[in-house]
């Protein structure tokens, strides 16, 4: 019912009426799992229908009413696979196709993105349907298409709808892991992943966490008159409390135009290197001078700190820097290197797979995913194996200090006391924060 009063709203504003003459109805074939052509003499096809004049057609010449197809795209489809699917000729798809270059990029269709064509079935059932052109939706608040014109030719179409900024405060306690919890607090992804970023220059996940140890993030969401969520913008406010210790961060944009995060003294949480390159790890093994090897059975050096967490974690990378080495090492199985400066350099093994694009002399931003927990080489579980090294000699990567970031002073400190005293005074008016809730 709603597709169908969409297809009906389309049709006032794209001008269905004066092209079409009269619209009656609008008829809607769904075909799951996709737009898959079958024989056409058939009547389970949706385009047996259109070639009938639909099924409400009549024998008086006046036009039938057009009919809305949905087609799904499936894995590996183009825009213009799909409209081959639905035996639309290759010259209007071609002029359809690029009708909408103005609007939208047919390269950025995703997998799963369902597509309305409509087509006007001709008053000779033995005649084929008419193309008038499809319409779908890339986001909540985006809708696109083409619609043919009197004349033939295609036109881009693209309708945004209005959108509205809100504040959003969200808490919880960390049981299980802050990702974890904050999903459950009712954070987007892309939000705690920015937070546990953010934290991860001072905070050891696995040392310094403990039970009821809490948080809150507060971030932007744009929401759709109806309370849809459009899009969620940026993290401003963050706090963890772990124990005793009160650790609160505020986004800044400084005069050099890069936006960061900074601490109540204005102060840069940024350092070198990440403190921890996964989260929720527990540590399984530590650096060592000599431990024995649980595969090879006898006594060696271990020098990195193996960090225990479960199968495809994604893995960060620890600082900005360049790939030397990504691929097959032997007991490390898959392996990534990355030299941060001329002093120190970082490394990652037993990875299941190393993410797309991370290969040898590739450039990488710090918290960049490199690739994700897994158990290749010598290993008997699922963790991974994570190195420091200072002048190309391993060291603790738990024992090793960096130098901090950037430090406001002057008018850009006067700016950001400004800011972090607003973001402080909007705390206290906000609604009380969504909490997680936890089920035994």
């Amino acid at each position: 019912m709603m597709r169908s009063l969409f297809s009906h709203r389309i049709a006032s504003i794209l001008g269905f009426i004066a092209l079409l003459g009269v619209l009656v109805g609008v008829n809607l074939f769904i075909r799951d799992g996709g737009f898959a052509i079958r024989d056409l003499n058939t009547k389970s096809d949706p385009l047996y229908y259109l070639q009938q004049g639909g099924e409400s057609s009549d024998q008086s010449g006046t036009p039938p009413p057009p009919v809305v197809l949905t087609a799904s795209v499936d894995r590996g489809d183009t825009l213009a696979k799909v409209l081959a699917k639905a035996q639309i000729s290759r010259t209007e798809a071609f002029a359809a196709i690029e009708a909408l270059r103005s609007v939208f990029n047919p390269k950025d269709l995703k997998t799963g993105q369902e597509i309305d064509l409509t087509f006007q079935p001709a008053v000779d059932p033995e005649a084929h349907p008419t193309f008038i052109g499809f319409m779908f939706e890339p986001s909540i608040e985006l809708q696109v298409g083409v619609l043919r014109d009197s004349n033939g030719k295609f036109n881009a179409t693209q309708f945004r709808r209005p959108v509205t900024k809100e504040v959003v405060r969200a808490s919880g306690t960390i049981d299980s892991s802050l990702y974890t919890d904050g999903i459950d607090a009712g954070i987007p992804a892309q939000v705690i992943v920015e937070a546990i970023r953010a934290f991860s220059f001072d905070v050891d996940f696995q040392r310094e966490i403990q039970p009821q140890d809490s948080f809150e993030v507060v971030f932007e969401r744009f929401t759709t008159d109806q309370g849809q969520t459009a899009r969620v913008g940026d993290m401003i406010y963050a706090r963890l409390t772990l124990g005793k210790k009160d650790l609160r961060i505020y986004r800044y944009l400084p005069r050099d135009g890069i936006a960061d995060y900074f601490n109540e003294k204005g102060e840069s949480v940024r350092k070198a290197l990440l403190r921890t390159p996964v989260d929720g790890a527990k540590i399984t093994s530590k650096f060592s001078s000599g431990r024995l090897h649980p595969i090879l059975g006898y006594t060696r050096a271990h020098r990195g700190v193996d960090f225990g967490v479960p199968q495809g974690t994604p893995i960060m990378a620890a600082g900005a820097g360049v790939i030397v080495e990504a691929g097959w090492n032997g007991g490390y199985g898959n392996y990534v290197r990355i030299r941060h400066d001329t002093t120190y350099s970082t490394a990652y093994g037993h990875m299941s797979r190393i993410a797309k694009g991370i290969t040898r002399g590739a450039r990488i931003g710090q918290g960049q995913i490199i690739g994700y927990v897994g158990m290749t080489g010598l290993a008997t579980g699922p963790h991974l194996h994570y190195e420091v090294l200072v002048n190309n000699v391993q060291v603790n990567p738990l024992g090793v200090k960096f130098q901090t970031g950037q430090k406001l002073a002057g008018v850009e400190l006067t700016n950001f006391q400004h800011e972090r005293a607003a973001v402080d005074e909007k705390l206290v008016s906000l609604p009380p924060p969504r909490t997680a809730i936890h089920t035994d």
